[in-house]
């Protein structure tokens, strides 16, 4: 699906009659609109307002609103009888005008993986030539942080800033892709600033099943002038088929203060009812933090946490399924997925040594997720644990009979036991 602005529409209109850009103003000029009248429309698929506004772009396109509103890809309103009770009249017309058979598809020679391992395979390229390798229907999970088209330069010249129309065409080229390579209750999230996930949500909720609009916490970054503080990421969650084929309940900490080790929320009467592997996980996250630190890094670019796809990872996933990211980034998608005993799929169109060098030198990421599970699907965590007994605090222990409390040693054994396995194999 091709996504069009009105200013999209102006220029395009422009080149067909030879127009340059000035000739384009010029024109506008006569009809009194200035540059930035039509700059306003550059980066938004919504109808001018300001009848003088529109009317002047109306009369240079030489069109109707309603052929406006076709261009811009809506059914204008008051026709939408018409397009619900003509469908095969209007398909057939687009299908006559589009007449060309599609080519069989042929896939492209075998790209070599720039490095493998027993679990998965990174390749160094575009993304939407890499796809045309993956099978259909042969993903279990897709997590996908694309470039966020803010005009960053990136590693070998790498740039993520194309126009605003092109940003989106591009993006619902490989979502097309992801979808293709779901299997039937896979999941795909997407990672991205809201102000693209508001269109790309709209587009997906045509092809998937909608799950959750995750708010990713995020007070790290920097105010912009008469804007509100920008300080959350969302992660789309979308299902292909009518519920995911995988879903592992993840559980986090209960919320306590840091000195004193009470509850920030009063549970009152409730207390005992509180699971001990922690609270269920809601759609807002408010415990994942940006890697600033040199310790934590593996470029100097930004980098995603390992608690973000472990989690993503743990709760779409069991173990031997499948993961793909089409942007690899530092390559933590892989590298949480070895830890985790998941097979993977990458793609990196710039940098892949970076990749290649941290899944080979795993100790960082060891110790990583050693602090991750430090605190996953715990009540109270073993410090805050400690801290509350001191301070003559309620753990969920006081609730447990002898039973369950032996139970629990079992339970925290295995896991123990497991993660030790899987440190070793990092090892």
């Amino acid at each position: 699906m091709r996504f069009f602005t009105v200013f999209d529409i102006v220029k395009n209109k422009a080149d067909q009659l030879g127009h340059t850009e000035d000739e384009m103003y010029a024109f506008l000029k006569k009809e009194k609109l200035n540059k930035k009248d039509l700059l306003a429309y550059q980066e938004s698929g919504i109808i001018p307002t300001d009848e003088k506004v529109l009317n002047g772009i109306l009369n240079y396109l030489d069109m109707s609103r309603v052929e406006l509103e076709l261009k811009l890809g809506r059914i204008p309103e008051g026709f939408e009888d018409i397009f619900l009770n003509n469908t095969k009249e209007i398909a057939k017309i687009l299908e006559e005008r589009n007449s060309v058979q599609e080519e069989e598809h042929n896939p492209i020679p075998a790209t070599q993986p720039y490095y493998s391992s027993d679990l998965g395979k990174l390749y160094n390229g575009d993304c939407l030539e890499l796809f045309k390798q993956v099978s259909s229907e042969s993903v279990d999970t897709v997590f996908a942080d694309p470039p966020f088209n803010l005009d960053k330069e990136y590693d070998e010249g790498v740039t993520d800033k194309i126009s605003f129309s092109g940003y989106l065409d591009w993006y619902y080229n490989w979502i097309d892709e992801c979808v293709r390579v779901l299997k039937p209750g896979g999941s795909l999230f997407i990672y991205n600033i809201p102000k693209w996930n508001t269109y790309l949500s709209e587009y997906l909720s045509r092809k998937l099943n909608f799950r959750n609009w995750i708010t990713v916490d995020m007070k790290f970054g920097l105010p912009i002038q008469n804007r509100l503080y920008p300080a959350n990421y969302s992660l789309l969650y979308y299902v292909k088929g009518e519920k995911p084929k995988t879903f592992n309940v993840q559980r986090i900490p209960l919320q306590t203060c840091p000195h004193c080790g009470k509850e920030i929320k009063d549970y009152g009467g409730y207390k005992n009812k509180m699971n001990p592997n922690g609270v269920t996980l809601s759609d807002v996250w408010s415990d994942i933090y940006p890697v600033r630190h040199s310790s934590s890094k593996n470029r100097k670019f930004n980098e995603l946490s390992v608690k973000l796809l472990d989690r993503i990872i743990s709760m779409s996933t069991n173990e031997g399924d499948v993961v793909l990211d089409p942007f690899g980034g530092s390559g933590t998608t892989f590298a949480v997925s070895e830890l985790l005993g998941r097979k993977w799929i990458g793609f990196e169109l710039g940098n892949c040594e970076i990749i290649k060098d941290r899944l080979e030198n795993k100790e960082k990421d060891r110790k990583l997720f050693e602090k991750v599970y430090e605190e996953k699907n715990k009540l109270f965590p073993d410090k805050v644990k400690e801290l509350r007994k001191k301070n003559s605090l309620w753990t969920d222990d006081d609730f447990k009979t002898d039973t369950e409390k032996k139970e629990t040693e079992k339970d925290t054994k295995k896991s123990k036991d497991n993660f030790d396995q899987i440190s070793l194999s990092l090892k």
